[in-house]
């Protein structure tokens, strides 16, 4: 990170600006790959040793916490970024050899990315029972129509493929009805129509509005089984939502650091800004939530790691409330110490804003997690 991501970074946004292309990666990024992949940083996030690092959740999760201290450069750098490393578990837990071998093998060596097409602009994604999208059978394959949006990195010139969740039987028990498939994207009846910025912030890859307009696919591209969308879908989701709370946590941390070099350094009302007790009292609430959310991750990680997700399924949502919270407290308050500046793009703090506020919504809100965890407890 110090010798090689940091200093990236301030070339990262000229690269950027110079090119105008917001959703393809820099020079310096792909140059930053095969540097972490000669150092042996590659694929850290995968638990399996065939596939990645041999990392349990316990041991990703401070990498992860570091890696998002940096969150545009550090994750893509070493191959551990979203929405990949869920598409990764996923194809690496349920596909088929032949589906390992065309996607998933170019995916663990970062040639080729992908993206996962779940939410739909229709309907309130946050109940999965909603979704619309149809996978009907036809003859030897499967034909798709519907809509999807927020699917993240659609855009970029090296996404080829997507995972796509739909509707294979409507008259299903709702936890049955959705099923997982794999979509190239330079298929016939693929159109990615736009992508959504967050906050007049456009990602790395973008998030695509996406439709599919009578798009036909082989049946052997049905990843595992007919119905098992749901069941898919939370294995994908549980240590994924670890990543995004760690990766929080380091932007955190980065802001307090930010915010305590500021005060340090800025004079009013005759003394340093650090002097004043209001300064003094957001720098100790900042450590202080930084502290429980990530003993809350790191046991919940270490809960996956031991019991499985779907025991841990209330400390997984409990973190997902947590600590998009936390950060947002403490990113919203060195944003405060920066005055005018915190809200420009010369300090990295209004985009960190704009991503962490995403993740209130982001695999599920808010409201959704809080309903798992007070069920659990009524339980």
């Amino acid at each position: 990170m110090d010798e090689h991501i940091y200093p990236a970074e301030e070339v990262h946004q000229q690269q950027r600006h110079e090119s105008g292309d917001t959703v393809n990666a820099t020079a310096v990024l792909e140059s930053l790959k095969g540097t972490a992949r000669g150092l042996g940083l590659w694929n850290l996030f995968h638990p399996d040793d065939r596939w990645g690092s041999g990392l349990s959740n316990v041991d990703y999760a401070p990498l992860a916490e570091v890696m998002g201290r940096s969150i545009e450069l550090a994750p893509e750098a070493t191959n551990c970024s979203a929405p990949d490393t869920g598409n990764m578990e996923v194809l690496s837990m349920f596909g088929t050899a032949d589906q390992q071998e065309q996607w998933l093998v170019p995916l663990l060596d970062g040639r080729i990315r992908s993206c996962f097409a779940m939410t739909e602009p229709a309907v309130a994604s946050s109940d999965p029972r909603n979704l619309q999208l149809g996978i009907v059978t036809d003859g030897d394959g499967y034909v798709l129509d519907g809509t999807k949006w927020w699917t993240t990195g659609a855009l970029g010139d090296t996404c080829r493929v997507a995972i796509v969740m739909g509707v294979t039987d409507p008259d299903a028990d709702p936890k049955r009805r959705h099923s997982m498939i794999l979509v190239p994207m330079d298929t016939d009846g693929v159109v990615v129509e736009r992508g959504l910025p967050v906050f007049g912030y456009h990602d790395r890859g973008g998030h695509g509005v996406v439709r599919f307009d009578g798009v036909r696919v082989p049946r052997e591209n049905l990843i595992a089984s007919a119905g098992d969308g749901a069941m898919i879908a939370q294995a994908r989701l549980g240590p994924g939502r670890i990543h995004h709370c760690m990766r929080a946590i380091g932007m955190a941390e980065r802001a307090l650091d930010l915010m305590v070099a500021r005060v340090t350094q800025r004079h009013a009302f005759g003394s340093p800004l650090a002097d004043k007790g209001v300064i003094q009292q957001w720098i100790a609430e900042s450590r202080w939530r930084i502290e429980q959310a990530r003993l809350l991750v790191l046991r919940t990680a270490w809960l996956i790691d031991t019991v499985g997700n779907r025991a841990a399924r209330s400390e997984i949502s409990a973190i997902k409330v947590v600590v998009p919270r936390a950060a947002l407290w403490v990113i919203d308050h060195a944003i405060q110490a920066h005055g005018g500046g915190g809200v420009s793009d010369d300090f990295p703090l209004a985009r960190m804003y704009a991503m962490a506020r995403t993740l209130r919504i982001a695999d599920g809100p808010d409201e959704v997690h809080t309903m798992v965890v007070a069920r659990q407890e009524l339980g």
